[in-house]
């Protein structure tokens, strides 16, 4: 938590609250700008604040401390959320309003259950809950696979839930994938209808009855030996999409086993969502979330070996 003292959270004198909304006049990292008006404030504090999504850049929430500053631009931070999380949660908070909340979801939890096994929106409902004394929970705006990690949006009510979904198509997700062998080419577009087997495995099909059509595209951003981190970009958000996808040109995605790669790497499937961007559900300004590479996700280790 960010520390009571702070002059980011104590009441403000005249001259602090000019600090809260500037233009800037030279360039910097909005860390270095951050950090030098708030001395007193650690850099771990300050990026606390940037976490909550409090710091706003030209009208827009802006997250990433690495964020570059040109003359001319406006910085504002604003007041806390009425209902920011003080609980220990199991991941963590990349981005907090009054609206909606984005998390890092680790991988081997899934985004919501129906049979009362722990997902992130039990998580995350019960801990705003205990923050809001009942009133809030967290509602499923989209969703990841169990096996996948990263951004991972959800509002706090109704009524943001369905503004965000109203505009969902101006979303752009972005994912990590590190797959086997290579694409044969730089970048391309996957498309095909999707449908789900009796045994609960989503195939492309030329059959459209209840498949849906769903588009994936992809670009390379490196070698990893003989595999290739992909940058992957969903324009449909179908079950298993980019899984299926990278599958039928021959490239699973390594660890996942369920749609064709090898086993002989210890099982953990390598896919990220790395990157969300949306309107904001009260503002319609456009919010910016990003999540780093996990560790080891480009390490292959065969399964009889250990992590050094």
């Amino acid at each position: 938590m960010v520390n009571e003292k702070s002059p980011l959270n104590v009441a403000l004198t005249r001259k602090q609250k000019e600090k809260l909304k500037a233009t800037i006049k030279t360039g910097s990292t909005l860390l270095e700008y951050l950090t030098g008006q708030f001395p007193d404030s650690s850099k771990s504090k300050v990026k606390k604040i940037l976490q909550s999504g409090r710091v706003m850049v030209n009208g827009s929430p802006v997250t990433l401390f690495s964020s570059i500053l040109k003359p001319g631009d406006e910085v504002e931070i604003m007041a806390r959320s009425r209902h920011t999380l003080k609980s220990e949660l199991p991941f963590a908070i990349l981005y907090e309003d009054d609206e909606v909340i984005v998390v890092e979801k680790p991988a081997g939890y899934p985004t919501s259950s129906t049979d009362g096994s722990l997902s992130i929106q039990a998580i995350l409902s019960a801990a705003l809950r205990d923050s809001s004394k009942g009133k809030i929970r967290a509602y499923v705006v989209h969703r990841l696979d169990k096996e996948v990690s990263g951004v991972l949006l959800f509002a706090k009510s109704q009524e943001s839930v369905d503004k965000l979904k109203d505009e969902w198509s101006k979303t752009e997700k972005h994912y990590y994938a590190l797959v086997e062998g290579n694409p044969g080419k730089e970048e391309g577009t996957i498309r095909s209808w999707l449908i789900e087997d009796n045994s609960q495995k989503v195939h492309s099909t030329e059959k459209r009855g209840n498949a849906k059509f769903s588009v994936t595209h992809f670009r390379t951003l490196k070698q990893v030996g003989d595999h290739t981190l992909l940058d992957v970009r969903t324009e449909t958000g179908r079950k298993n999409q980019i899984r299926v996808h990278l599958s039928d040109i021959g490239c699973p995605i390594v660890g996942d086993r369920k749609y064709g790669a090898s086993a002989i790497f210890i099982r953990r499937i390598r896919l990220h969502a790395c990157s969300l961007s949306f309107p904001h559900p009260a503002t319609g300004n456009i919010v910016v979330v990003r999540s780093e590479m996990p560790d080891g996700f480009l390490k292959l280790k065969p399964k009889n070996e250990h992590y050094k």
